[in-house]
């Protein structure tokens, strides 16, 4: 399980359809908050399909 929190930026395998691969945690827990750094859209996306679709942790924030 990939330890992540508020504020930590992810950079995704598959792109937005704006074009971006890198998103900000908003909420955590069973299901996260993302929002996309170019376009802010937000969605909520399921703890496992996230961990699965991170490429790598861009910035942390502890």
């Amino acid at each position: 399980m990939i330890q992540l929190n508020v504020g930590d930026v992810v950079r995704l395998r598959k792109p937005h359809p704006c074009g971006n691969y890198d998103w900000k945690v908003m909420r955590t827990g069973m299901d996260f908050r993302i929002q996309c750094l170019k376009c802010s859209h937000q969605a909520w996306i399921p703890r496992v399909k996230l961990e699965r679709q991170i490429k790598e942790i861009i910035t942390k924030n502890d």
